[in-house]
């Protein structure tokens, strides 16, 4: 900071001095041409003094963004001649642009990333894209300020080297034109003379070419992307999508809301892992889990203690009958009453238009379509440990077909992964009757939360009886006298943990093979590499749900579906960019843990100067009857103001509490409005309502309520 203030005098006391002496009288035309002669003589006696006086002075009038960088590129060309005059002011100009953004750079760009970090983020992430060549389209247009240009750039994240070689091409016209200029100095009687309409007009038509050359290179890069394949002249449909989990759900449905004639393909079941492995199984079982432990401790509702009968079968066949309660929302026949052709069957893409589809019945079609959309989701990752194959495991898929024949809960149950599918499944089981041991490599649970939240959560799995082994790396399995281990590794010591069953929760791969991406030379990594637009390689292939990211949630799934379909039905008229801005996201551990926007570690990581708000539950009325007050509202705002950057919420209800935050983060609505709106009372809800109170209490006015005492005061007499 101090550094920063030096910098300041320095650049004002070089400002002040310039003015002082009236050297802006110089960099007048009149002042121009009244000391040419002089200049011309000590040029004459001095050349390489003048030249590098002059290179100087130019570079450090453009660094502090002082008038006249404009009479000194005329004054080149008057002392130096066109060639000689062009390659000073060239080099000269460019380096005092660089300067002054490095300048504007140092002093500002910390500080505009505090007050406006998301802006910026934005704003940074397009200008690592395309900054370059937007940069050089405003260098070509005199009309802005470059100054200004310089200013601006130095707070966005352009890379240095960039900026120079961009501005050094990008200037050099204009230069061009001003040394030209100078080179007849005696001719001008001002520079509205120089600048007339037509070479502004000039100029403004020579910025707009590069827009117009990217849009022809464009053209271009679509044709020699195409150029091995021969496009239909008519298309059996408007819209194929491969894939009917949430994003194929949506996409395919938005299709034919618009009335495009649209075909879903699907070999498995309709809903995909969300409905039939993800979040309704796991919701069902976490249900019929925290029922159990209410009832072990009953005595918190003035109840009697009570170990809960029940059958694991039982329990099971509740799940598989949620499931099928839930299936028709997704089903056949729904869609097909929506207007969506279903078929049942493997899709792989032959062509950018055309997809061979393997009916379940074992026949096979070929349609083609203008747009297609691969959906196909991801499964769970089985890490590759040595043993596992024949030991053998359950996956958050196949546990519910392989569990539901079971009298009883495996008695010794291992699950592999502390993220959020982990913790949840670890939960439920040791809560249904499980010996569960959670392992994880990472030295906490739900790495990615607050370490409060991860060690608030590990507290949670603690209680319902989970033991947790954190630091804890896994080596491999291995079967001995009827018996099968685990063997990890902690601080160097390899350990055995015996178990009955297997459950592999360490996160998901997104299903790539098998659907023709390979021949076609669509770009994988991990994930489908699209763009901003859901388009892969080809324009007219685009991408959607967990096989894209960044997210894996059912939610952003359906979200992308949007995009998708907007885009690969109407993208010829207008596309649109895929909003990450507002994602929130809960894990259903008993409390809940639920978020939105950015937590306390990423504010610190990202240097944004923020505070914290925070309403603890034992407070909340509604929290009290239920005799559930374990938890917090944690919300993270600028230094001073009620924007609100991101929330997390432990609490039961978790995930519906955080829709009012993800509502006022989408609408730009801070907590000031949260407080002025009436919550119904005794309700969990309210804790948002007093979250928005806490800040407001934190900020109140002490000014003018020091007046109001005295104010209150004197009305008593």
């Amino acid at each position: 900071m101090i550094k920063k203030i030096i910098l300041l005098l320095v650049a004002a006391t070089i400002v002040g001095l310039f003015f002082h002496f009236d050297l802006n009288q110089l960099l007048t035309l009149e002042g121009l041409k009244g000391s040419l002669d002089q200049f011309s003589q000590l040029r004459a006696e001095s050349p390489l003094l003048i030249i590098g006086g002059f290179v100087l002075f130019y570079v450090l009038v453009t660094a502090l963004s002082l008038p006249g960088a404009t009479i000194l590129t005329l004054a080149a060309g008057a002392l130096f001649g066109l060639s000689e005059g062009l390659l000073i002011a060239s080099f000269a100009s460019t380096i005092g642009a660089t300067c002054a953004f490095l300048v504007s750079r140092y002093l500002l760009r910390d500080y505009i990333k505090q007050r406006f970090p998301e802006r910026l983020s934005a704003i940074d992430a397009g200008v690592k894209k395309e900054g370059g060549f937007y940069l050089f389209t405003l260098r070509l247009v005199p009309v802005f300020p470059f100054f200004l240009i310089n200013l601006l750039m130095g707070v966005t994240a352009i890379k240095s080297w960039t900026f120079y070689w961009v501005s050094q091409v990008g200037m050099l016209a204009g230069t061009f034109v001003f040394v030209n200029a100078g080179t007849q100095l005696a001719q001008i009687d001002s520079l509205s003379g120089i600048l007339s309409f037509n070479l502004i007009l000039s100029f403004v038509l020579l910025g707009v070419f590069p827009l117009i050359a990217k849009a022809i290179l464009n053209v271009f890069k679509k044709r020699r992307v195409y150029k091995n394949h021969t496009k239909p002249k008519k298309f059996d449909r408007n819209m194929i999508v491969i894939g009917a989990g949430a994003g194929g759900l949506v996409t395919s449905y938005i299709a034919a809301a618009v009335k495009a004639k649209v075909t879903l393909i699907e070999a498995g079941e309709m809903g995909g892992d969300c409905l039939n492995y993800g979040c309704v199984p796991s919701k069902a079982i976490i249900k019929s889990a925290k029922i159990a432990e209410q009832i072990r401790h009953g005595e918190n509702y003035g109840l009697e203690n009570t170990t809960p009968q029940f059958s694991f079968k039982k329990v099971m066949a509740r799940v598989h009958q949620v499931v099928a309660d839930i299936a028709p929302h997704d089903s056949v026949e729904r869609y097909t009453n929506l207007g969506v052709e279903v078929l049942k069957g493997y899709g792989k893409l032959i062509d950018p238009w055309t997809v061979e589809i393997k009916l379940n019945d074992g026949t096979t079609q070929t349609l083609t379509a203008r747009s297609i959309v691969i959906a196909t989701g991801a499964r769970p990752f089985v890490p590759p440990l040595p043993g596992i194959e024949e030991t053998g495991y359950v996956t958050s898929d196949t546990l519910w077909s392989k569990f539901a024949e079971l009298d009883e809960a495996p008695k010794k149950l291992v699950v592999l992964g502390g993220g959020p599918i982990g913790s949840e499944l670890a939960q439920s089981f040791a809560r249904l009757g499980s010996s569960v041991t959670q392992i994880e490599m990472a030295e906490r649970i739900m790495i990615k939360e607050d370490l409060e939240v991860s060690q608030f959560a590990h507290g949670a799995l603690i209680e319902s009886g989970v033991n947790i082994l954190t630091s804890h790396q896994a080596l491999r399995c291995v079967a001995r006298d009827d018996k099968k281990y685990i063997v990890v590794k902690h601080n160097d010591k390899e350990i055995e943990i015996e178990y009955d069953e297997l459950l592999c929760a360490v996160g998901r791969s997104a299903r790539l093979t098998g659907y023709g991406l390979e021949e076609l030379g669509i770009e994988t990594n991990r994930t489908i590499v699209t763009n901003e637009y859901l388009e892969t390689l080809y324009p007219n292939i685009f991408a959607a749900g967990d096989i894209v990211g960044p997210y894996q949630f059912t939610h952003v799934a359906a979200h992308q579906g949007w995009y998708a379909a907007v885009n690969g039905l109407f993208g010829n008229l207008k596309k649109f960019k895929v909003d990450y801005r507002v994602i929130p996201w809960t894990t259903f551990i008993d409390p809940e843990v639920a978020r939105v926007g950015i937590n306390e570690q990423e504010a610190k990581d990202k240097g944004i100067d923020y505070e914290i708000t925070r309403f603890e539950f034992k407070e909340l009325d509604r929290a009290i009857t239920d005799s559930a007050t374990k938890g917090f509202i944690k919300v993270i705002t600028p230094k001073g103001k009620d924007k609100i950057l991101g929330v997390t919420v432990v609490s039961e209800h978790a995930g519906d509490l955080i829709a009012e935050f993800v509502l006022a983060m989408k609408h730009g609505l801070g907590l000031n409005k949260i407080l002025g709106t009436i919550h119904s009372y005794p309700t969990w809800a309210e804790g948002n309502k007093y979250a928005a109170g806490e800040w407001k209490r934190n900020h109140a006015p002490e000014t003018v309520l020091n007046l109001l005492e005295k104010y209150h005061s004197w009305r008593r007499g």
